[in-house]
Formats: structure tokens, C-alpha cells, sequence
């Protein structure tokens, strides 16, 4: 019905053609089956043009509106849909080792919409990409933006039992184990050996590190392989920590503490249900999270500290 209403509306069958995409044959094929399917005449052919006849009229009238209501239709389908999708941005390494993990337990309680989650250390540019929000790792206070932490990092030297065996014959002195051990350097993290080397007032170690790799995720598992000693978020490491496939270097060594990981976006997008919803559960799996390894790392004989001298919010 769709070829007949061309034709009808634009009166002939090249600009019909033209408009759907295929060729004039293919069209007058299609005109001829359609009036032998009614068994009349729908178009009266005079010289290069067409014209209706009176029941071809009754059938375009008819079509046309049909026509209309399923464009109608399908167009408040797909608004609804898009009405129903949420994107977001994430850090890879938190999308992959914090975030993945829990994504069903928020899939269980707000099913029906479309989710995509792009992981990249890219921030979004939110005038010109369709984004709902970035679950950020950053210093926070991004100008023209809404910010809200939600979660802490809580940074620490860590290794293999194996590793910190083999540091111990060294020396029971974890600054001396230090000086002697491999580096693994997080080169995106807030927080890295140079600073922290500083605030221990340790400076026997050079500032350039041999190991030094872009995603978290890569530097923890080589701490795991008995790789070095690595200085990395326990949110990232919690599982291998729980596990005891890494451990604290020493006890006597604090924990840094401070707000890490951001849900950001322009403040309009706050009232949408999604982004609420997405805000509230969050703020519940950051609590949970951050009580387990307080305990854990209590547990361990950890104490925590905030960074000296660091421009972070």
C-alpha cells in the first residue's frame, strides 16, 4: 500500500520511485498487481501523468490515514523507548572490577530499560553526546556540573604473601623492603609512589619507575603474580584482599583516604527517574562496600590518613 500512496500523493510513478528508493518497473509491477488484487482500474493514465479514479480516490483517502496512524504509532514507540535508555560513562578499571560485579543486583530492581555503559577514561561532553551521567574517578569540582561523590579511595602499598615473604628476609623494616623491591607505578592514579614516597619521608627510591602501566586492573593482577609491590585503591583490589591474594605490605604503613569516584552531569539530568534511581543505588553499594573494607583493612591492622599536601577535593 505503501507504492500506491506514492504514486497517488506525488502523481507519478518516477517521483514514487524516486521517493521509495527502487526502480519505476518495480513500481508500475506493483500498481498492476494491486488492481488486479481489486479487480478495477485505481489510475486513469493520461500521456505522462497519473490520475485517480473515483474508487482509486476512496482507497488513497483510506490509505493515506492508515498510513499516517502507524507513522504516528511507530513514532511514539520509539520516543518511548528512547525514553527508556541509560547511558552512562564509567573508569574502565571501576567499570570492570567494582561496578560489573554489582550491575545486576541494580538491573533486578529497575528492569525494562535499555543500559549501555561505556568504559573509558574519556569524560563525557555532555552538550553534544547523549549521556546520561559519568560515574567519574577524579579530583571532583567540575565546573558547569553537578558532582556528587559517592565512594573513597582507599590507597595502599600492596603485594603477593609470597612477595612480602621474600621482602621480609630482607629486612622486617618496610622502608628498607622498599628500597629493594620492584615498584609497580598506576600511571592514571590520583595517587602515585612519587607523592607517596614524599609524604613517608622516604627519598631512596628514584622517582622514575620501570613498571609502569595505564589500568589499574593490569597493575593489581601483576602485584597478584608476584609481580612487585603495588600502590593501589583497595575499592579496585577488595576482591584479592578478601581473597588474600594480596595483603598489606605492613600495617605500620597508613591508608590514604580520600573521595574518589564521582557520579557527574548537568544539573537538569538529576530529574530524570533513571538518573535517581541509578544516584540512590549507588550511594547504598558505596556504603556497603566502604564498611567492608574498613573492617577488612582494620582488621589487617591498617590505620587511614588523608593525603598531605595534595590538591584533592
Amino acid at each position: 500500500m505503501s507504492t500506491f500512496e506514492a504514486v497517488a500523493r506525488l502523481g507519478g510513478v518516477s517521483r514514487a520511485a524516486e521517493e521509495l528508493g527502487v526502480s519505476p518497473s518495480a513500481v508500475s509491477q506493483q500498481l498492476r498487481l494491486l488492481e488486479e488484487q481489486f479487480g478495477v482500474l485505481l489510475f486513469r493514465r493520461e500521456k505522462r501523468r497519473l490520475s485517480l479514479t473515483d474508487d482509486g480516490e476512496r482507497l488513497y483517502q483510506t490509505t493515506s490515514q492508515a498510513l499516517r496512524m502507524i507513522r504516528d504509532v511507530r513514532s511514539a514507540i520509539v520516543r518511548k523507548r528512547e525514553g527508556r535508555r541509560f547511558v552512562m560513562r564509567v573508569s574502565p578499571s571501576f567499570g570492570v572490577r567494582w561496578l560489573g560485579p554489582r550491575l545486576k543486583r541494580f538491573l533486578d530492581t529497575n528492569s525494562g530499560w535499555d543500559l549501555r555503559i561505556d568504559a573509558t577514561p574519556d569524560f563525557s561532553r555532555f552538550e553534544t553526546e547523549i549521556t546520561d551521567i559519568d560515574l567519574r574517578y577524579g579530583p571532583g569540582a567540575w565546573s558547569g556540573l553537578h558532582s556528587e561523590a559517592v565512594l573513597n579511595d582507599l590507597v595502599l602499598p600492596m603485594c603477593s604473601p609470597a612477595y612480602r615473604d621474600e621482602l621480609t628476609r630482607i629486612s622486617e623494616d618496610p622502608r628498607q623492603q622498599l628500597a629493594s623491591a620492584r615498584l609497580i607505578d598506576s600511571v592514571k592514579a590520583l595517587y602515585r609512589w612519587d607523592f607517596w614516597l614524599t609524604e613517608q619521608g622516604i627519598d631512596t627510591i628514584p622517582s622514575v619507575f620501570p613498571i609502569q602501566l595505564d589500568r589499574s586492573s593490569m597493575a593489581i593482577q601483576l602485584a597478584v603474580d608476584d609481580g612487585g609491590v603495588v600502590l593501589e585503591s583497595s575499592t579496585l583490589a577488595i576482591r584479592e584482599l578478601v581473597n588474600g591474594d594480596l595483603v598489606p605490605l605492613s600495617p605500620s604503613l597508613p591508608v590514604i583516604e580520600f573521595p574518589a569516584y564521582w557520579i557527574v552531569c548537568p544539573a537538569r539530568h538529576r530529574n530524570r527517574r533513571i538518573v535517581a534511581n541509578f544516584s540512590n543505588w549507588i550511594r547504598e553499594e558505596a556504603t556497603e562496600h566502604d564498611r567492608l573494607a574498613r573492617n577488612l583493612l582494620t582488621r589487617l591492622g591498617c590505620t587511614f590518613s588523608p593525603p598531605a599536601g595534595m590538591d584533592i577535593a
